[in-house]
């Protein structure tokens, strides 16, 4: 009980009244964060991404620097987090630290750009799982003609699930993320056991796997290289989620900064050591363009390589497929959390609607029905083009890299000064090292994920994330300039609010 009145104590000094219960222990929220990184089966399930650019060199080592990068941004934003734990964020950590004139505008444009970035990883989960279904039934009957309808269909019955889960079953969300969690390392073991006992002893050389490059992308091999690093960024990012769920925990100021490292901990591990058994158990440079090309996609194509039998293939696919269904139901919880408080803040159009609590349920429904509606838009625009929707795609990795790169670059501004006295505090030699290195990391990134994946460029192999991010930058200055420059300070004050809301 004491724990629980310093969190509501802490929060209320950071103006707002408790407003969930704090169901989750330190353990099933590692597992929400873990459900949501799921770095092994993300990065396995995105493989395409970067075997024709990089090839195991970008896959292994891409991983490695992707990792290093990535766990000193969760490191930088540990500290915050310790220092003001509220499901705000990053965009409540500019307002704390941004100086007077710019603190509402920078607030206000880092929150536009984190929501954004959890509702379009909404999206991209449902998209990863239904792509491994339907690679699934291109690999069990081969004669199968893909339509994108078909795709759709899965990407909103995937959606829907994780909607149900967070209406109706949401007292069971702790234990739904506990087994997710255990399910993905006992996942990780049983597979990675298992292609290796059947590939035995046609192994991939060292060699090929460690030092082997492949670039078909018509870039120079540095960049191809680097554009390589979007696989390790797409399965390292939205380790942010802990913070959005923070007044769901607790003891929050000291759990939340340790979950936050754990989950790129355990990610960074399995994900190496999992990419390591997939390049070995391939067979190697001879089977590296059929796995590329191949309609089942390159992750089922490993496995069917590696097991000879589509049954079993398709039986060891259940358990990445299943982590992405859980992924995608911890996502959702994740994304609704933000939209709660940003509009608690007064970030959003109509901001009283989508923060009100159900009295009966709960939850924020009104901003699951808003996140959920807003993946049903990004479906239809799959079925008028995959190119625009991968545009979405990509743009949840930029979107989310810059919204952790906004509140460390302040910090580093500062000289490291800004932030008050907390339990998770770096050294400051180590402080500095994790700052520079994830700023540099989100610059680089945010630019480089911007190129197109391969030359010539066309229409269809436009990378459109610019357009997709340029559109979320007009709809925030346009709601800033209409409402938000009138009526935004930053986080403010709304212990009583919710009740009188209700």
């Amino acid at each position: 009980m004491e724990e629980i009145n310093i969190d509501d104590k802490q929060l209320a000094q950071l103006g707002h009244g408790q407003s969930f219960k704090r169901q989750f222990s330190r353990w099933t929220m590692l597992g929400l964060a873990f459900a949501i990184l799921n770095s092994w089966t993300a990065l396995a399930s995105s493989l395409s991404l970067a075997l024709p650019s990089g090839g195991p060199v970008g896959i292994i080592w891409g991983l490695v620097t992707a990792g290093v990068c990535n766990l000193s941004l969760a490191a930088s934003l540990a500290e915050f987090l310790s220092a003001y734990p509220t499901a705000g964020g990053q965009y409540h950590w500019v307002a704390m630290i941004a100086p007077e004139p710019l603190k509402a505008s920078l607030s206000w444009v880092t929150g536009w750009i984190n929501m954004s970035g959890w509702i379009a990883l909404v999206a991209t989960n449902s998209s990863l799982a239904s792509t491994l279904i339907i690679n699934i039934i291109s690999l069990v009957y081969p004669s199968y003609q893909f339509y994108r309808w078909h795709q759709f269909l899965i990407y909103l019955g995937i959606t829907f699930i994780a909607f149900f889960i967070n209406t109706f079953l949401h007292k069971l969300l702790p234990h739904i993320n506990g087994f997710a969690l255990v399910w993905s390392i006992v996942g990780f073991f049983i597979l990675s056991i298992t292609l290796l006992a059947c590939a035995a002893p046609d192994y991939a050389t060292g060699e090929y796997v460690f030092t082997h490059f492949i670039n078909t992308t018509g870039w120079p091999d540095g960049i191809a290289w680097l554009l390589s690093l979007l696989q390790g960024g797409l399965g390292l990012t939205g380790f942010d989620a802990v913070a959005h769920m923070i007044e769901e925990i607790p003891n929050a100021a000291i759990e939340g900064p340790k979950i936050m490292l754990y989950c790129q901990y355990i990610g960074i591990g399995t994900g190496f050591l999992f990419l390591t058994v997939i390049l070995f158990v391939s067979g190697g440079l001879k089977n590296a363009t059929t796995i590329i090309t191949s309609p089942a996609g390159p992750l089922l194509e490993i496995f069917y390589l590696a097991t000879s039998n589509k049954t079993g293939a398709v039986c060891l696919l259940m358990f990445p497929l299943l982590c992405l269904v859980l992924a995608g139901t911890a996502v959702l919880t994740t994304s609704s959390r933000m939209v709660f408080a940003f509009a608690r803040d007064g970030g959003l159009p109509a901001s009283a609607i989508w923060w009100k609590i159900h009295p009966t349920l709960g939850v924020p429904l009104n901003a699951i029905y808003l996140n959920v509606a807003i993946v049903v838009i990004f479906g239809c625009i799959f079925l008028g083009s995959t190119v625009a929707f991968n545009a979405i795609v990509a743009s949840s990795v930029v979107a989310l890299g810059l919204s952790y790169g906004i509140p460390i670059a302040l910090h580093v501004a500062y000289g490291r000064t800004r932030l008050p006295e907390r339990a998770f505090s770096m050294p400051g030699w180590l402080g500095w090292t994790t700052n520079i290195i994830g700023l540099a990391y989100t610059i680089v990134t945010s630019v480089l994920f911007l190129f197109p994946p391969a030359l010539p460029v066309t229409g269809t192999t436009m990378n459109y994330c610019i357009v997709a991010f340029a559109i979320i930058i007009v709809i925030s200055l346009i709601q800033w300039i209409v409402d938000g420059r009138k009526n935004y300070r930053g986080p403010r004050i709304t212990i009583g609010e919710q009740e009188l809301q209700d």
